[in-house]
């Protein structure tokens, strides 16, 4: 049994900026990985990827992370392009992987079990479900908004939404994802119906604004912590959720857990690349 487990894909990234142009990998697995890396804290990572990219999961293995990989005929290869505003990006999809499975994670058990879908195929209801009544479940949603058509990223709807988000404890949106999910681009208005549907814990990252999250009927205003220099946003939601999970398990209250997330974002968006710091960095930047 462990604390938290990941359940994501690993991907292929080429990540385009203003600045350069970087092949790494990437993916909701690969930056909440990284972010857990130097917490104190049981970690897991399922993930499922081509053979011919098990050199990402070795280099995790290398530093200490328990990954559990499931075979997949392709690795999630991803484009993203970043303009001088890193709160948007252009993204195109060149490879898709397998899909997890109840039968695939029977075996693995966890307090919190974190589903990083990339893709709305990735993650079926049917193992969110499964999941949920073995620990409690947090969803990052934006897979289940995205689409592949002929390489380009679509946004849609979570066809089965209903469905799912009652087996929902906690669910992680950004304010784009929240509007699409409830036809409401009113922050508090689309969280309320969120927990109407069963989440208990939705958790609305707004990018520079900060982050607002609603549980039990109350607003949490997490305000934002300023990075020095703002030079990589990609994993930055991920980086997020990673805090957050890390202090709630821990024991914290809402508002701690949320303050403390948003200043573990705020130091990841400083370097390009994955979360690399400790708890007693995210510490300072906190006492500032």
């Amino acid at each position: 049994m462990v604390d938290i487990c990941c359940i994501g894909h690993i991907t292929l990234d080429k990540i385009v900026t203003p600045r350069a142009v970087r092949h790494m990998a990437g993916g909701t697995a690969f930056y909440f990985s990284h972010a857990m890396r130097h917490m104190n804290i049981n970690y897991s990572l399922v993930t499922a990827l081509a053979e011919s990219e098990m050199q990402s999961v070795a280099d995790l293995r290398e530093l200490g992370i328990s990954v559990k990989a499931l075979p997949s005929k392709h690795t999630v290869y991803f484009e993203n392009i970043y303009g001088d505003n890193q709160d948007n990006r252009t993204q195109r999809v060149l490879q898709v992987a397998d899909a997890f499975s109840v039968e695939s994670l029977k075996d693995v058990e966890a307090t919190i079990f974190h589903l990083g879908p990339l893709l709305a195929h990735d993650v079926p209801t049917s193992l969110i479900k499964d999941l949920f009544g073995r620990g409690n479940v947090s969803v990052d949603a934006q897979g289940y908004l995205r689409e592949v058509v002929d390489k380009q990223v679509k946004a849609i709807d979570w066809a089965d939404k209903r469905a799912a988000l009652q087996y929902v404890d906690i669910l992680k949106v950004n304010e784009h994802e929240l509007e699409v999910l409830t036809g409401n681009a009113d922050i508090r208005e689309g969280a309320k119906i969120l927990a109407e549907w069963g989440v208990k814990e939705v958790v609305v990252t707004l990018g520079s604004m900060g982050s607002v999250i609603y549980a039990d009927s109350v607003f949490y205003d997490i305000p934002p912590y300023t990075p020095t220099e703002v030079v990589d946003a990609t994993g930055c939601g991920d980086t997020y959720m990673a805090g957050y999970l890390y202090r709630r398990v821990k024991g914290d209250d809402i508002a701690d857990a949320g303050r403390f997330a948003s200043a573990m974002a705020a130091l990841k968006i400083e370097n390009a690349g994955p979360f690399s710091g400790t708890e007693d960095d995210v510490r300072a930047i906190m006492a500032k």
